[in-house]
């Protein structure tokens, strides 16, 4: 990936070609390579996904269920999620922002080379056409529409590091919530149902409002450090004190909304508040700089849980008592 920013996109068309040697370079340091993608974070894109799946499902009984539409758009959105925390790792790295604390070591340890890292993000890019090709191919949406959503996320995850870098001019909050909340669940629905409504969005607030917690502790975290580098987060807009509440303004807001949907809808909305009390102490090791540096893994963990738990609630109301029912 040269500093150009373009590096990525230069490189798609010559993946095929190059295929047998980047599957052999792939297989020798497999272990290391699947480190890099940081399959931990992927969650934070899969669990959206799901729970767009289970909306398409409640709310459209002439829909048929398809195992097949539901693997292949989780593949896509995880594929894309994957090329894009590469381009992370990449671009982190070359800006100089990654360093001796940082946790990902896959170039500050010379685990993987710069070609190597180049390479995996474009195979996976690569592979998530191959997957979206076949959707496309199976799914109800029409084309125009689900490309534009596919080519929009595979833009947004390079774009958040690479080429304009959103995530270093203080753009990276908002680009989080949008890709890793209402996109996800959008293009999920989209894929199953062939129909562009905005009402799945309103499910997506409360699970993107908790992911967006996992990037914001992370950028608070390392907010002395961002700094030095010469980048600009929220977290470094805001300062540490207001950093920390909107901390907990992020992950403690979902619960509120769960409570009133519980009120108005159904009971199994209460589901997720299972978690509560994991989200205190979090929030209370957060604001006392108590093992802060696995704060923003442990979020992860939480908002793993948090969103499993808010599809099952779904799954387990009626749908004449869910909100926004659209038919």
């Amino acid at each position: 990936m040269p500093n150009s920013g373009t590096a990525s996109a230069d490189s798609l068309p010559n993946v095929a070609a190059h295929l047998p040697s980047i599957f052999m370079s792939l297989r020798t340091k497999l272990p290391s390579h699947v480190l890099a993608i940081r399959p931990w974070s992927l969650s934070a894109s899969i669990i959206p996904t799901l729970l767009g799946c289970t909306i398409a499902q409640k709310l459209n009984s002439n829909i048929e269920f398809s195992l097949l539409t539901l693997l292949l758009t989780l593949l896509t959105v995880a594929l894309v999620h994957g090329a894009g925390n590469v381009v992370n790792t990449y671009y982190d790295y070359v800006r100089g922002i990654d360093g001796g604390n940082s946790d990902d070591r896959t170039l500050v340890d010379r685990i993987l080379s710069e070609n190597e890292v180049e390479r995996l993000g474009a195979i996976l890019y690569f592979l998530s056409f191959v997957t979206f090709f076949w959707l496309a191919i199976i799914s109800q949406a029409k084309m125009g529409h689900l490309a534009a959503a596919y080519l929009w996320g595979l833009s947004i995850s390079f774009l958040y590091t690479g080429g304009f870098g959103f995530k270093y001019i203080a753009l990276g909050d908002l680009i989080f919530l949008i890709l890793f909340g209402p996109a996800s669940v959008l293009f999920a629905y989209l894929s199953h149902t062939g129909q562009l409504n905005l009402e799945p969005i309103y499910y997506a607030i409360p699970l993107a409002l908790n992911t967006e917690a996992i990037l914001h502790s992370n950028n608070t975290r390392d907010l002395e450090s961002d700094r030095k580098a010469g980048i600009v987060t929220l977290a470094i807009l805001i300062g540490r004190t207001a950093s920390i509440i909107f901390y907990g303004f992020l992950l403690f807001t979902p619960y509120i909304m769960f409570v009133v949907l519980s009120v108005r809808y159904s009971k199994w909305f209460l589901l997720p508040l299972i978690t509560m009390s994991y989200a205190f102490k979090i929030e209370r090791e957060f604001r006392d700089g108590i093992n802060i540096q696995s704060v923003p893994k442990r979020t992860a963990n939480l908002n793993c849980i948090f969103g499993i738990l808010y599809i099952l609630a779904v799954m387990a109301t009626d749908k004449s008592n869910l909100p926004f029912n659209i038919n």
